[in-house]
């Protein structure tokens, strides 16, 4: 693990399950001696500085970042670009702007320009969200043990990659290195489509079926339960990715529906065995 690096005032723009977390994961193990929490509804954040996620809590993000060295952007994808940008207008020179989105193509590739003042953006994503949204499910070891993907641009200097490479590794995450179209890729196969198809089940599920809904149905469409107003957006803007890997799931469902149709027992076998095999190689 890298040296952690200890902040005297860390921004965090969006207090819900993941900024929040991040909230308290930095000041259990002392990373920061000031934490500020932006938003824009008073409620949330004063839920959030109930929880002590935050130290202070203002909805004017360019009081709430004036005197940050580190600004966390934590709102949904279609509105990072913009708030970095914000940000970097009012934050101290030579401030470092991460994220928490889940997608990255568009968000790096946007702010790869100079933000001015020295200020530099580098793109994060947490890979540990949940169904469940909004700051009273925050937890301190949300990211304990989880991969944190990050994204720099071929522009971005190493001690500024460095930084928020150990800014994950101090709360005991794992940090891949990827570049933005690499992870927009790979997540588009390990979260984005497996949400669509989750929720894809939810609606084809007849509501008069629902009482018998056991626990393979509630296991398979748990993601589906997910905000769907913040899924609309990583969709939309992932959409590339998603449609070549849910061109694949449709082969293979595709092959699925024909040894069902053949009566052909051996290739559903082995079908099944192939799933099987893939999905105990990943563990628990």
């Amino acid at each position: 693990m890298s040296v952690k690096h200890r902040w005297n005032t860390v921004a965090i723009v969006g207090v819900g399950l993941l900024g929040g977390s991040l909230g308290l994961a930095l000041r259990e193990r002392e990373l920061a001696k000031n934490i500020v929490g932006i938003g824009r509804r008073q409620a949330t954040l004063r839920k959030a500085k109930e929880r002590k996620a935050v130290d202070s809590i203002t909805t004017d993000l360019a009081k709430g970042v004036k005197d940050a060295e580190l600004i966390v952007i934590c709102t949904p994808v279609e509105q990072i670009v913009e708030h970095v940008r914000l940000a970097a207008q009012s934050c101290p020179e030579g401030a470092l702007i991460t994220d928490v989105g889940s997608t990255k193509g568009t968000i790096v590739e946007a702010l790869a320009s100079d933000l001015g003042r020295g200020v530099s953006f580098v793109g994060s994503h947490p890979l540990a969200g949940s169904e469940k949204a909004g700051v009273e499910f925050s937890r301190a070891d949300l990211f304990v043990g989880r991969t944190v993907v990050v994204t720099p641009h071929r522009h971005t200097k190493a001690d500024h990659y460095a930084a928020i490479a150990s800014l994950w590794e101090s709360l005991d995450a794992r940090v891949l290195r990827m570049s933005a179209a690499a992870h927009d890729a790979a997540v588009a196969s390990t979260s984005h489509v497996p949400h669509l198809l989750a929720s894809a089940l939810a609606n084809a599920t007849p509501g008069d079926l629902l009482p018998l809904a056991a626990g393979g149905w509630l296991d398979i469409t748990r993601v589906a339960a997910g905000d769907a107003e913040m899924w609309r957006q990583i969709l939309v803007e992932n959409r590339v990715h998603v449609l070549k890997s849910l061109a694949k799931f449709e082969k293979v469902l595709t092959s699925f529906r024909a040894a069902l149709e053949a009566g052909d027992q051996d290739r559903l076998l082995s079908l099944l065995e192939a799933g099987k095999k893939t999905r105990d190689s990943v563990g628990s």
